[in-house]
C-alpha cells in the first residue's frame, strides 16, 4: 500500500499543537492521525496519549471509533490517577454516546457506562493530586445525566427454567 513518512522529533511540538486545534475544530480523525504520527516517533510522548485517547472518545458518537481502541491506550499511562481518570472519560464518553443515539433500550446502556464512569472517578478522586478536582467535576457530571435523563438500571428478569 504506502509506506508513511516519519515526523521529525523536532517537528513533534507543533504537531501535538495542530493535533489539539483539530480536537477543538472537532476534526478528531485528524487528530487521531497527527498523533499517531507522533507516537510511531515518539512512543512515550505523553500530551500524544493523552490527545489520542480523547480524540478517539471524541468519535464514540458517530461509530467511527471503538472502545477497544482508546482502552488499548491505558496501559501506557504510568501515573494512577491518570490511569483511573482517563479510564472513567471512556466510560462517560461510550455512555453519552449511546445516550445520544435514542434507541430502544439504550437508557439502560448509558446508565451502565456512567456508572462505571462514577467508579473510575471515585478511585481517580483518592490518589488526585492536591487541588485537582476533575475526578469529582466528572462524577457530578455523570450523576446528573443519570439524574436528568432519569436512567435506571436494567431489572434482572428471573425466568424459572422448565422443567421437562
Amino acid at each position: 500500500m504506502f509506506q508513511l513518512k516519519p515526523i521529525s522529533k523536532q517537528g513533534i511540538p507543533e504537531a501535538l499543537q495542530k493535533a489539539e486545534r483539530y480536537r477543538l475544530l472537532n476534526e478528531p480523525r485528524l487528530a487521531a492521525s497527527i498523533c499517531q504520527d507522533i507516537l510511531d516517533v515518539e512512543p512515550d510522548n505523553h500530551p500524544a496519549l493523552i490527545t489520542m485517547l480523547l480524540a478517539i472518545t471524541d468519535q464514540f458518537a458517530d461509530k467511527t471509533a471503538t472502545i477497544n481502541a482508546a482502552r488499548q491506550l491505558i496501559p501506557l499511562l504510568t501515573d494512577k490517577y491518570e490511569h483511573h481518570y482517563y479510564s472513567g472519560i471512556i466510560c462517560e464518553r461510550q455512555g453519552n454516546a449511546i445516550l445520544g443515539r435514542r434507541t430502544a433500550g439504550d437508557h439502560f446502556a448509558a446508565y451502565e457506562w456512567l456508572t462505571e464512569a462514577m467508579e473510575h472517578y471515585e478511585k481517580a478522586e483518592t490518589v488526585r493530586p492536591a487541588g485537582n478536582d476533575d475526578a469529582l467535576l466528572r462524577w457530578n457530571t455523570c450523576a446528573r445525566q443519570i439524574m436528568s435523563h432519569r436512567l435506571q438500571p436494567r431489572q434482572e428478569q428471573h425466568v424459572e427454567p422448565s422443567l421437562e
